[in-house]
């Protein structure tokens, strides 16, 4: 409880002060901050969320960079890199790191807009990372920022959050407990507070930091006074030259700042120049495609689930009589024998019956199966569907489907089975996207772009392959009933996203 009053007093004494807007205006200043900087200001110092983006609007509005939008559509728009840009020097950290994705996605000339945005989350989000913490660095050295948490205080709060644990696990040792539990009622507390003061970490407003933050809010209401201002596309920076960087920072250019992200972009929706020219390709993920990625004993398993799920639903629909159930009533309402709960069980047992065969059954089964038979377990009178069902004489119409449905499932899983005794066949392309799904042992899905599509479905990666990264060129030998990899052949490695020097030695070579 101490520890919390605590914390809550070095909350209370860090907290950011009020920002008071200037006057509308459209000055920058004698010494403006870079629109990067400008963003994390606009942004009450919790984040840089534009500042990309603006800090790419900037290059151009500087020459360094080329936004183009050759038609009526802003998402076509183009960005090339200039001479100037080329043998750029003396740009700040972040500005270079910009500079050298803009220059990678564009080595061949040019490049669309939403090529900027990453193929990868993890390297997105580690970019973006280093991106934060570089703008940071300069806002720190002009004065604008500070930590939260001064070294001394922070330090103070993180030994303190694991005082109680310490008293916790002395007295689970007095008390007679064993080693571990000490451990845990001592390591638990901490970590729980540690944690909490993790989150609050971050960085605060110094007087001179408000004060231009100020006169930033000044800036965003003379851009917000211009109606069209916010539906500005990238290419307008040849007009509005800086503004229009300034305005992304300050998140008044919604289009544009959608436009230019620097994340891992629209997992659906991937520009590749596969080929020789750039275009989007859509990719579709097979997520309810039966036998998709499994191998042959896979596959027999499954077809002999979905077998058996089907012959116990016809045996239970046939040899069902309406002398296993009693009419219910007062004196009948906890039988076993309810219409209800008999049909319930005949369903339930089938299906768990094909998840046993399956290798699907775990205790979470039981649990789903118990709530699986509480609609008939509930339902009461002598009228009802449940009654009239258990009356009936053969299989029921629901009954049928669901038999011709597992049916057709085991079918086509055998025959998926049979398909996969083929030689594989062999594809060419580039690694669009490598995507984890649940499960540690499920195979991923992999989008390759083979060059002649517009439009590709992703194909099952199995979970222990290694060294496939997005932007490499293999050859797959693939079997396409199960759409499996069955190997994997390393054309061309992967550049590194982002990496200036990289390309241009690709380029040279």
């Amino acid at each position: 409880m101490l520890w919390l009053v605590a914390f809550g007093l070095a909350l209370l004494a860090t907290r950011n002060g009020a920002v008071t807007p200037g006057a509308a205006t459209q000055e920058f200043g004698a010494d403006p901050e870079r629109p990067a900087v400008v963003s994390l200001l606009g942004n009450h110092w919790r984040g840089v969320e534009h500042a990309a983006a603006a800090t790419l609007l900037d290059l151009a509005a500087r020459g360094l960079v080329e936004l183009r939008q050759p038609g009526d559509d802003p998402a076509r728009s183009t960005v090339h890199v200039t001479e100037a840009g080329r043998t750029a020097s003396g740009l700040m950290p972040y500005e270079q790191r910009v500079l050298d994705r803009v220059t990678a996605s564009a080595a061949n000339g040019g490049a669309p807009i939403g090529a900027i945005a990453f193929r990868d989350d993890k390297r997105a989000a580690s970019w973006n990372t280093a991106l934060r913490r570089e703008v940071i660095a300069e806002a720190r050295l002009r004065g604008l920022s500070r930590v939260r948490f001064a070294p001394l205080l922070g330090g103070a709060l993180l030994i303190g959050a694991f005082v109680p644990g310490a008293l916790f696990a002395v007295a689970a040792v007095m008390g007679g407990h064993g080693v571990r539990a000490a451990l845990f009622v001592g390591v638990a507390p901490g970590a729980a507070l540690a944690f909490l003061l993790s989150r609050a970490l971050g960085e605060r407003a110094t007087p001179k930091g408000l004060e231009r933050a100020g006169h930033w809010a000044g800036l965003r209401a003379w851009l917000t006074a211009h109606e069209d201002f916010a539906q500005l596309p990238p290419a307008s920076v040849t007009v509005w030259d800086r503004y229009l960087a300034y305005g992304t920072a300050l998140g008044v250019t919604s289009l544009t700042g959608r436009l230019l992200g620097f994340d891992s972009g629209d997992r659906r929706r991937v520009w590749s120049s596969y080929g020789g020219t750039w275009r989007p390709v859509r990719i579709r993920y097979p997520r309810l495609r039966p036998g998709f990625g499994g191998s042959t004993p896979r596959l027999l398993q499954l077809a002999a689930a979905a077998g058996v799920v089907a012959v116990c639903l016809c045996a239970f629909a046939t040899l069902r009589q309406p002398d296993w159930v009693v009419a219910v009533d007062a004196h009948s309402g906890g039988s076993l024998r309810r219409p209800g709960l008999v049909l319930s069980a005949g369903w339930v047992s089938s299906a768990l019956l094909g998840l046993v065969v399956a290798g699907k059954f775990s205790r979470w089964t039981l649990f789903v199966a118990f709530l699986a038979m509480m609609p008939g377990n509930f339902a009461s009178g002598t009228h009802g569907w449940f009654s009239d069902a258990a009356a009936h004489e053969g299989p029921l119409l629901l009954e049928l489907a669901a038999i011709t449905a597992f049916g057709a499932l085991a079918t086509y899983l055998l025959v998926l089975a049979c398909l996969e005794r083929r030689e594989p066949g062999t594809i060419t392309g580039e690694v669009l996207r490598v995507e984890s799904r649940s499960g540690k042992d499920v195979a991923r899905f992999l989008a390759l772009d083979e060059g002649n599509t517009d439009l590709t479905t992703a194909w099952a990666l199995p979970a222990t392959s290694q060294g496939i990264a997005t932007g490499a060129q293999v050859r797959l030998r693939v079997s396409r009933g199960t759409r499996t990899i069955r190997s994997a052949e390393l054309v061309r490695a992967a550049m590194p996203e982002g990496d200036r020097v990289k390309a241009a030695e690709q380029n040279a070579s």
